[in-house]
């Protein structure tokens, strides 16, 4: 399986450990992110406009230091799942999403007409901090949280989205049942158990598989059998 996403340090994230996943499982599975940190549905819409090679290709979870543009990316090989999300700064104001992602899901589908299209839910920032006060203006993570579910729902029906990965909705079940923290920077994902929780996700979702028995474990931070456990068990529910 081939999976390209169109994103951000969000998707970043969400790719760091999928390649290795899906690889313990006996299951072949590339995936490239487009990366430009904080990079907007609009960003990447003008990006497709001007060509440009304005994107850091990234490889199985590792940068390859090659700039390339998004029709070169599109062309580059037959892809089976194309990733859209917005910025995680306005993931929640609905109206920023268009007509950015509208344009870009067609421009996805001229170059790869056979590839399924995946939102990608992003999630809200941690609880208290002080990103979540002054970049999003909530005072609670959850509302933040109910905005963004609504945003990508409704970006996922216009576009008519093959699926939606639900980051967001994972975190939120993480640290409800008892997971101390997601986040690495009150925005990103952890290095160890976020991304290892985002990389599951992804694999379970996008290739219809149980992540269980799944044996990767070889983390950039430690993660404790305990939280690898609750993180197997609540992406199973997914």
């Amino acid at each position: 399986m081939n999976v390209l996403a169109i994103g951000n340090s969000f998707s970043e994230d969400s790719a760091r450990y999928l390649h290795l996943i899906a690889k313990a499982d006996n299951t072949k599975l590339d995936i490239v992110n487009l990366f430009i940190g904080g990079c907007s549905l609009e960003r990447h819409y003008r990006n497709m406009l001007s060509d440009k090679k304005a994107y850091d290709l990234q490889y199985n979870g590792v940068s390859t230091h090659f700039q390339i543009s998004l029709s070169e990316a599109l062309l580059n090989r037959h892809w089976d799942i194309i990733t859209l999300q917005q910025v995680s700064s306005l993931s929640f104001n609905e109206e920023s999403y268009y007509p950015y992602i509208t344009e870009l899901a067609a421009y996805v589908r001229k170059f790869a007409p056979t590839a399924r299209i995946y939102i990608h839910q992003t999630w809200a920032y941690e609880e208290g901090s002080e990103k979540l006060i002054n970049i999003a203006k909530y005072t609670r993570s959850d509302d933040m949280l109910t905005d963004i579910i609504a945003a990508y729902g409704k970006a996922a029906d216009r576009i008519n989205a093959d699926g939606i990965i639900r980051s967001g909705e994972l975190f939120a079940m993480l640290l409800q049942n008892g997971i101390k923290s997601v986040h690495r920077d009150t925005l990103h994902a952890s290095y160890g158990l976020g991304r290892y929780a985002l990389g599951l996700l992804w694999y379970h979702e996008l290739c219809k598989k149980s992540v269980a028995d799944n044996t990767f474990a070889d983390l950039d931070e430690t993660v404790s059998a305990e939280d690898i456990l609750t993180v197997k068990k609540c992406v199973e529910m997914f």
